[in-house]
């Protein structure tokens, strides 16, 4: 199997134990390969577990949207920091507020802050890039996807105009 099947097998097992009333995570990768792919994509356990609790909750974001959402953060965790981990823990005191603005837009300041640390794989587990603060902004801004607005953070390479300009072109 490539990881990307792997990957959605291993959702599709923790959105039925999550269904069956199993919420605690830190059993759902007790098989080796299980830990092996979360660490091949850079990935934290609480980090997959965030998509599969909000798809079962809200229905949102699916399967598919993880996967994509993966992939990104697969290739920069490969290409760019070369397998290896990220070195800080962003915490949600060390991100902006939901009201700080960028070029007017309000909450822009926080997802691109949470997008960064996702591409490092530096969030705190208690943050989430994708939660349902992030999938609203997206939307009011055109209907963004979370994996092309990820992607667009990577491009730009740290230069934020160049996300502001990308959101008003959307």
């Amino acid at each position: 199997m490539t990881w990307n099947d792997r990957f959605l097998d291993l959702f599709d097992r923790c959105v039925k134990r999550y269904r069956a009333g199993d919420t605690d995570f830190t059993g759902y990768y007790d098989a080796p390969a299980d830990a092996a792919l979360l660490a091949e994509i850079g990935y934290k356990p609480r980090e997959f577990f965030d998509f599969v609790e909000d798809f079962c909750e809200e229905g949102s974001p699916s399967p598919s949207t993880a996967l994509l959402v993966a992939a990104v953060r697969r290739d920069y965790f490969q290409v760019v920091m070369g397998g290896k981990p990220g070195e800080r823990n962003l915490t949600a005191s060390d991100i902006p507020t939901f009201g700080d603005e960028l070029a007017g837009m309000a909450y822009l300041p926080r997802i691109l802050a949470k997008a960064k640390a996702k591409l490092r794989g530096e969030l705190d587990p208690d943050l989430m890039f994708g939660c349902g603060g992030d999938r609203a902004f997206l939307a009011r801004s055109g209907g963004l996807h979370l994996a092309d607005f990820l992607r667009q953070v990577w491009a730009a390479d740290g230069d934020d105009g160049k996300i502001v300009t990308w959101i008003h072109a959307y």
